[in-house]
């Protein structure tokens, strides 16, 4: 069995919103499906930190969860800055049950056992928050990481977050999230959202104990990233 992660998966097959118009994103669906299939297997688990899908409600959405759905091993999906479809956990949950959607959890306020592991996380939210609806935000997100990771506790393992908004770059850090994720214990941090020229912003090494990685779809290239083996 093994861990993989990678995030901005950005499909959509249910409404017209092309990624091709982005350099490095020409035939992405059909490069991440050979690609991720190659190498997780059906046992494996695939964490995807935000933007599953371009999808304004979750109807639209229904393809983009069938062509996950049908790739190797459980996904476990967070909300994204883009997820405009996400809905609640319980919502979603039934929405996939009608429509036979097996292979996919909800990581929402909640936390995974995986093997050793435990898979935590939130949405994260933007550096330097000064607009009191981005610091109700903000706050928000922490709460749900503090929650998520206090669930990861009972379930033992190894603590691992995944976000999707980074909580550090080469010259800042959000502070409320970094110190929560700092003070937690966790020696392991995977987050998304930068693209493309972005991506020279995003931390990738070590600080203060804990080991960031970015995880965007293109910048793995279309391929899961493996987290751990076991």
């Amino acid at each position: 069995m093994s861990l993989f992660v990678i995030a901005d998966t950005h499909l959509s097959f249910g409404c017209d919103k092309p990624m091709d118009i982005f350099s490095g994103w020409q035939n992405f669906e059909e490069r991440l499906e050979k690609n991720w299939n190659s190498i997780v297997s059906e046992n494996d688990t695939v964490v995807i930190p935000g933007d599953i899908s371009w999808a304004m409600n979750i109807e639209d959405a229904l393809e983009d969860f069938r062509f996950l759905d049908r790739l190797n091993g459980t996904k476990i999906i967070m909300k994204g800055n883009h997820d405009y479809w996400w809905s609640t956990k319980n919502k979603t949950e039934k929405f996939f049950e009608a429509n036979e959607i097996k292979t996919i959890k909800i990581l929402f306020n909640n936390a995974y056992r995986v093997g050793d592991y435990t898979i935590c996380g939130t949405r994260g939210w933007f550096f330097d928050c000064e607009a009191d609806n981005d610091v109700k935000v903000l706050n928000r997100e922490v709460g749900r990481l503090k929650l998520s990771l206090d669930v990861a506790e009972k379930l033992g393992g190894e603590k691992i977050v995944f976000l999707h908004y980074p909580p550090t770059s080469n010259d800042k850090n959000c502070d409320e999230i970094y110190d929560t994720i700092i003070s937690s214990g966790v020696k392991r941090c995977y987050y998304g959202h930068l693209h493309g020229q972005s991506a020279r912003w995003g931390f990738c090494g070590e600080k203060d104990g804990v080991n960031f990685q970015l995880i965007s779809a293109d910048f793995l290239e279309f391929c899961p990233k493996l987290v751990e083996k076991f």
